[in-house]
Order: structure tokens, then sequence, then C-alpha cells
């Protein structure tokens, strides 16, 4: 439990003359359901982006599996579910193969063999969509797409899932499939980071928060709303790593 998956050091990012991350530190240790929180444009999203090489940092380090970045190769080992998004990109294509193309690292020059099938159809059911697997992507909800995404990214089997709002915009149906379905990875061993807007459905699953706004840690501890008010002297929170000069943490912070 102590060994760390991912370790973000020092990050700072800049979105043209605009600093975005600006020294971030980062541990999410093996087994642990940790959330990156906060307001649009706390640099939340930077951040994943820059774990899994999209984004380069100016300043800072990146580790995965205790190997620097620039040095990692095993990506069969993180399955990453973007910000809702199409899940063919505009390309015409069923369900099953857009969750077939996630199972691609594991397969030797792109030939699939039993193995791979069956991971394909296991990853369908545990998101609820075994049924639609001959369908075009493009009849799909938005909560369904979400699904997709998700099967996806589980169907290498991934020991790190690092997900970008994966309940942003969908429906109540989708959103308690979704939950149910990370909840069976995490008691399985998987190490999740998910980026979110508020906890919701997720909130039991969550183990710690870090909260981010203006690009720099205000909180990393316990989830906001489990603090408590008797935690809070004048109902305030500041954890003791948060930058100097970081606004408190309110009770309302991400509402």
């Amino acid at each position: 439990m102590n060994e760390p998956v991912i370790a973000l050091r020092g990050a700072r990012a800049d979105r043209g003359s605009r600093p975005v991350l600006r020294g971030v530190d980062l541990t999410v240790r093996r087994g642990e359901v940790v959330a990156l929180l906060g307001a649009n444009g706390s640099g939340k999203s930077t951040a994943v982006r820059a774990l899994i090489g999209q984004l380069p940092l100016t300043d800072g380090t990146v580790e995965l599996f205790g190997t620097p970045l620039r040095r990692f190769r095993d990506w069969a080992r993180v399955g990453y579910v973007p910000q809702r998004t199409t899940a063919a990109g505009g390309v015409p294509a069923t369900v099953s193969e857009v969750v077939s193309s996630g199972r691609l690292s594991r397969t030797r020059f792109g030939l699939f063999r039993r193995a791979d099938r069956e991971a394909v159809r296991r990853a369908l059911e545990l998101v609820g969509m075994a049924d639609r697997a001959g369908d075009p992507v493009d009849a799909l909800s938005g909560g369904q797409h979400q699904r997709v995404l998700i099967a996806r990214a589980l169907a290498a089997g991934p020991e790190l899932l690092i997900m970008d709002e994966p309940m942003a915009g969908v429906d109540l149906a989708s959103q308690e499939v979704l939950a149910a379905t990370l909840r069976r990875q995490v008691a399985a061993g998987a190490t999740v980071l998910l980026v979110l807007h508020e906890l919701g459905p997720l909130e039991p699953l969550i183990d710690r928060a870090v909260v981010l706004r203006d690009g720099c840690v205000l909180h990393d501890g316990p989830p906001p709303k489990a603090v408590g008010q008797h935690a809070l002297p004048g109902h305030d929170h500041v954890h003791p790593h948060a930058p100097e000069g970081a606004e408190p943490l309110h009770t309302g912070l991400l509402s």
C-alpha cells in the first residue's frame, strides 16, 4: 500500500503565457482511490494530461510505477478515460470495435487471441453494454458513450485507472452503472485517480481528496464533506501543505 503508483513532484505547466500548474505535488499509492477536485480552470485536467504524457511540464517530474515518465513504456498497466467525448471520435465503428482498441497494448502484432476476445467481452459486461456490442457507437446516448470509453480502458486489465470527469453529463442510470463498475475494480485491487467536479455517487469509494485552486494544492486529505465543520475553525480549513497565500478551504468550495 505504500508503493507510489503516481508521483507528481513540483509540477509546473503553462498555457500560453498563463501558469496552469504552480508546483503541484500529487502521490497516489497502490490500492488508493484519489479524487482530484476543484472548480473549472483549477488545473485538474492539465495535471492528468501531464501524468499520461500528453502535456509537457515546464518544471517538475512525473513517475508511474516508480519509473520516470520519459522511460515508462508499460502502458497496458494504465487505463485512461478522457473527458466525455464521442467514443469513436467521429469514425464509424461498432461498440465492440471501440472496446477492442483498448486491448491492442496486450496483443502481439495486433492479432487477437481468445483471451483478448474474452477480455473485451468481460469489459462490455462490466459496464452493461454486452447486448450492444454490434451496434454503431453513433447510435448511443451520451451515458452509453461514456460506458464504452470505460470498457475500452478496462479491456487491457489495467492496474491504474485515470478517469477525467467520468460522471459529467451522464444520466443517473449510467452513473449508477459506472459507480458499480468502479466498486468492482477497486475490490479487485485497482488504483484509481478520478478527476471530479463533485463527488456524487462515487463519494463512498474515495480514500483521499486533493483539491486544486488556481493551479495549487489547497487540500490533500479526507474529502471535504468528510472533514466536518467541527474540524474547520470558522468553517474554513487550510491543509498544512497548502501554498503560502492560498485561500482557505470552504465547505462550499466545490459547489
